[in-house]
């Protein structure tokens, strides 16, 4: 008998339907060792040999692991191929029998295929793989055993402190701080309103346009150049009377080409703005479809395509939409991203024959979405480029009454119109569509009217799930499998929150830890330090550097660091500030605390006294229940913000969405922010919404 070796026990179910029964397919339902819970599991006066134990959950699977190995004449490790899959891999064999031999193989996609390649051409464990996850959990250990206590004794409970987590922090605090500071500059567009002179034309036939304003005196104008309305004015006034007359027709065929297959980022990215799917969300559902054998292996960043999934997809295309729908060559796409694991395969169906529709009967809801999401990409980055026909046009306006040198101006009409879909059949991106009447080299316009709009420069937006993991993505910080986790624990950790758009925006508490960091651990939150930690992980998997060196490379000016400011950062300085509130119990003055949830009321007197108080942030609404209270932010003890009359217990009105103020025309009751910028009654058998 052969024991064959998985993560997920639903892998292996799907596993054991492809093997004979030589085989007994078993899972290790994840890392089967780790470091202690309870300590540093670190010995650092002996080249940081990491001490490592049995989790007290997986000790009742690898005692049966260890029965079925002892009964195994081999044992074969098929844990996932990336870095952490082969660390569990490396410990599987020093917890089971170490006398038996094991065999390693890897597999991108759980096809039958695949798996029988995978066992004809077995390796040894990677080393050097393992020393890379090893040498990153040990530095995420450091950091975390060692900053978080400290962000403990100096802010509040619960903190903590990580490479890539205080990264994603501080690039939403610091978007924050720039939309603060960002002043509106005032800017003018200047558009005119055209139509073709009457002549015979079909009814149907467009006549009437809009050109935009693009130069003067053959200069081209900046879009921030007109400041003013007096400006425009000016501009106004030169028109007047004036002739326009087309200056030049210039029309080419434009091409678009498809997209590349989805890595993990660009799939995290792309289900959250089609699906507002958080990444965690997304990575579960995809690894359900990569278990059921549907997609390759979704912790990837790498572009490569197999051979084999390049003929499938121009065999599907040519026989479901044509032969000059396929790209007429096999399309392979290089990642950009560093260090990227190009053995690995892109997210894309194991069987590209397997479309959408088949599977809609079979597959749960948003099961059905992702795999949409996934097969259409794949199947049209092997597809034709789009074509369209572009027509520019240049308006010559001038005021032929008035002597000679005063201004011409040039306004801008663009026209597309699509000519071939190509890959837009399989995967729809939006585009605009503006269709121009058919317009001759010095033809003379009638201008309608001119429509001059003011305009305001907007700050950055925030972030949002998909453009803070392509930010984190872009600096080469984390890797595939990161990015949904640190998206998770950041907001656990109330660093940040999301607002009504699902934007993240940064707490008190972030803020604060953000700023302590920046200020007396400036390395954990430079972008170019944690970027080349991450390339140093990469150094140690392709045998480079050692795991020891670029630890303690690490560690010996961070404890140093790290104890000076034990003795110079003040817990009062930074979370505490004075009022002249009196505590009710002891007549102590309250001070101003910061937990971890936010600020707070506390006596003085503390220890002695422990009396505590919310405080409460109106809304600017009235209590519809009571009329005499006002409606105040609150939150649960686990953190949840609420909104309740500031009369409680008096007054029991709550809401878990923000009241706007307005009545319901229905009912009357309060509106409430709802999801994806609706407004809707707060009242549930109410279906008012708008």
């Amino acid at each position: 008998m052969k024991l064959l070796i998985v993560e997920s026990p639903t892998k292996s179910k799907t596993l054991q339907g492809f093997l004979s029964k030589d085989y007994l397919v078993k899972s290790s339902y994840g890392h089967v060792r780790d470091l202690p819970k309870g300590e540093l599991g670190i010995d650092v006066e002996n080249n940081f040999k990491p001490k490592y134990v049995i989790p007290l959950k997986a000790r009742k699977n690898v005692n049966i692991l260890k029965k079925e190995a002892k009964k195994a004449d081999s044992i074969i490790l098929a844990v996932d191929g990336d870095r952490e899959g082969e660390a569990i891999a490396y410990h599987l064999t020093q917890v089971l029998d170490k006398q038996k031999s094991y065999q390693r193989i890897v597999f991108h996609e759980i096809t039958k295929q695949a798996i029988e390649e995978a066992l004809k051409n077995p390796r040894k464990i990677d080393m050097n793989l393992v020393a890379s996850q090893q040498a990153r959990r040990i530095l995420d250990r450091i950091v975390g055993y060692k900053l978080s206590p400290f962000l403990w004794k100096k802010v509040a409970r619960g903190l903590s402190a990580g490479r890539v987590q205080s990264i994603a922090v501080r690039l939403v605090v610091e978007r924050e701080r720039e939309i603060e500071k960002f002043i509106p500059q005032e800017y003018w567009s200047i558009a005119a309103q055209l139509k073709k002179l009457s002549e015979v034309r079909p009814r149907t036939a467009k006549v009437e346009f809009e050109a935009v304003l693009n130069k003067k005196d053959d200069k081209i104008i900046p879009k921030l150049e007109i400041k003013t309305q007096k400006e425009t004015d000016k501009i106004a006034k030169d028109l007047k009377g004036a002739e326009y007359k087309i200056a030049s027709i210039e029309k080419k065929e434009m091409k678009r080409n498809p997209l590349p297959p989805f890595t993990t980022s660009t799939l995290q990215q792309e289900s959250w703005k089609k699906f507002r799917f958080p990444a965690r969300f997304t990575m579960r559902i995809a690894q359900q479809l990569y278990e059921k054998g549907l997609t390759s292996y979704h912790r990837t960043d790498s572009l490569n395509l197999s051979d084999l999934s390049l003929f499938a997809a121009k065999k599907h295309i040519e026989e479901n939409y044509g032969k000059e729908y396929w790209a007429g060559f096999l399309k392979k796409y290089k990642t950009k991203t560093k260090g990227a694991q190009e053995a690995h395969e892109a997210i894309r169906p194991t069987y590209p024959d397997k479309t959408p529709e088949i599977l809609l009967t079979k597959l749960e809801k948003n099961q059905f979405k992702l795999y949409d999401l996934i097969w259409c990409r794949f199947i049209a980055c092997q597809m034709a480029q789009a074509r369209f026909d572009s027509t520019v046009v240049e308006i010559q306006a001038q005021n032929t009454c008035l002597p000679a040198g005063n201004a011409k101006y040039i306004f801008r009409a663009n026209g597309q119109t699509l000519k071939f879909d190509g890959f837009l059949k399989v995967y729809p991106i939006k585009f605009k569509e503006t269709e121009l009447p058919v317009l001759e080299k010095q033809e003379i316009l009638e201008l309608i009217k001119l429509i001059p709009s003011q305009h305001f420069t907007k700050p950055a937006p925030r972030y949002t799930e998909a453009t803070l993991i392509k930010a984190l993505e872009e600096n080469g910080i984390g890797r595939p499998s990161t990015y949904a986790p640190t998206l998770t624990t950041i907001q656990y950790r109330n660093y940040v929150e999301k607002d009504e758009k699902k934007s993240f925006y940064p707490t008190e508490v972030g803020i604060l830890v953000n700023d302590l960091l920046a200020k007396h651990f400036p390395k954990i939150i430079n972008l170019e330090f944690t970027a080349k930690m991450e390339k140093d992980l990469d150094e140690i998997a392709s045998n480079q550097k050692k795991w020891t060196c670029v630890i303690r490379e690490f560690y010996e000016p961070f404890i140093e660091n790290l104890k000076i400011k034990e003795k110079e950062v003040s817990k009062k300085e930074l979370t505490q500030e004075i009022t002249d509130k009196i505590c009710p119990l002891c007549k102590k003055f309250l001070i101003i605390k910061l937990g971890r949830f936010g600020k707070f009321l506390a006596c003085s007197g503390f220890p002695e006294c422990k009396y505590t108080e919310n405080i409460n942030k109106t809304i600017n609404v009235k209590c519809p229940k009571c009329e005499k209270g006002e409606i105040i932010e609150k939150r649960t003890r686990k953190g949840k913000l609420f909104y309740a009359c500031s009369r409680y217990p008096k007054c029991d009105f709550a809401l878990w969405q923000k009241p706007t103020g307005q009545i319901c025309p229905k009912c009357k009751s309060l509106l409430v922010e709802a999801k994806k910028g609706k407004i809707k009654c707060s009242n549930p058998k109410c279906d008012y919404e708008k």
